[in-house]
């Protein structure tokens, strides 16, 4: 169950600004908004019951939340841009921003600009941002989770089978280790058998589902795929890219939204047309 009161260590907004910087250099100047929380996340090393952290009816952790405001203040002060739809990218002077200045940034921007200028028309709000992004996503896993654990099954069968895999079977054997199904997924002359485990979570995936999932896979495949409604912990991520231990690909709740929305399985993309008036273009006739 999620907590219903905010863990004591989690950092306020302005406590991530220094390390939202940090991030996107690490990244090379540039990454979308789920690569920048990755590493976010990664950078700052917080406690489970940190990252896992949900408001009341909130979809998005706490964390990346409030990183989403540090993302707002910092790009009102000119150090981060917004280059595209969910991408950042540092600007010159966040290349050069010391440590100082950014301890200085909340309160150079609250003196600059209203509390209405930092949601300017036009710009999005990082409350718009997030739900731009998830509304449909929440719906869409609110049905996943809704589907019997074989109907599950046979639409992860589907969408491996629509991803390029050929030979995909769902097996579900009661005491294989979590394995659900097998596939082979061929690129150009090599071949490799992959076993998958699909779980309709609610909550997260811990490190320890990752262990027990690698450990049915020994002796039968070095690859393996774990498919998830739920979230992957910090930990569990850590887990499946372990070094010396055969990697496990993750596919979360998110990331299998838009595998549905890209193979147009449930889903699809409607264009609404909305009438603009151009009263100077009248006006000038």
């Amino acid at each position: 169950m999620p907590a219903t009161q905010p863990p004591a260590s989690l950092p306020s907004f302005d406590k991530l600004l220094a390390p939202t910087v940090y991030a996107m250099r690490a990244l090379g100047g540039s990454a979308n908004v789920r690569e920048l929380g990755a590493k976010l996340l990664e950078l700052l090393q917080l406690p489970e019951e940190v990252t896992s952290y949900r408001r009341n009816g909130a979809s998005m952790n706490e964390v990346l939340y409030r990183a989403a405001w540090a993302r707002t203040y910092l790009k009102h002060d000119g150090v981060l841009q917004a280059t595209a739809r969910g991408v950042w990218a540092l600007t010159a002077r966040g290349q050069r921003v010391t440590p100082d200045d950014l301890s200085a940034l909340p309160g150079r921007v609250r003196k600059s600009r209203t509390p209405a200028q930092l949601n300017k028309p036009g710009e999005e709000s990082p409350e718009q941002e997030v739900a731009a992004e998830q509304s449909w996503q929440d719906d869409l896993l609110a049905i996943l989770r809704a589907l019997s654990p074989d109907g599950f099954e046979r639409l992860c069968q589907r969408v491996l089978r629509e991803s390029g895999f050929t030979k995909v079977e769902v097996t579900g054997k009661t005491g294989d280790g979590g394995i659900d199904g097998v596939g082979v997924l061929r690129i150009q002359l090599i071949s490799f058998q992959v076993l998958f485990q699909c779980k309709r979570y609610r909550d997260t995936v811990g490190a320890g589902a990752i262990r027990d999932f690698r450990g049915a896979m020994v002796g039968r495949t070095d690859k393996g795929l774990f498919i998830t409604t739920g979230r992957f912990t910090p930990d569990a991520q850590r887990e499946a890219t372990r070094d010396g231990a055969p990697p496990i690909e993750l596919i979360d709740g998110e990331d299998f939204c838009k595998l549905l929305l890209s193979l147009r399985i449930g889903t699809k993309v409607e264009v609404v047309e909305r009438v603009v008036l151009l009263p100077d273009v009248l006006q000038n006739i």
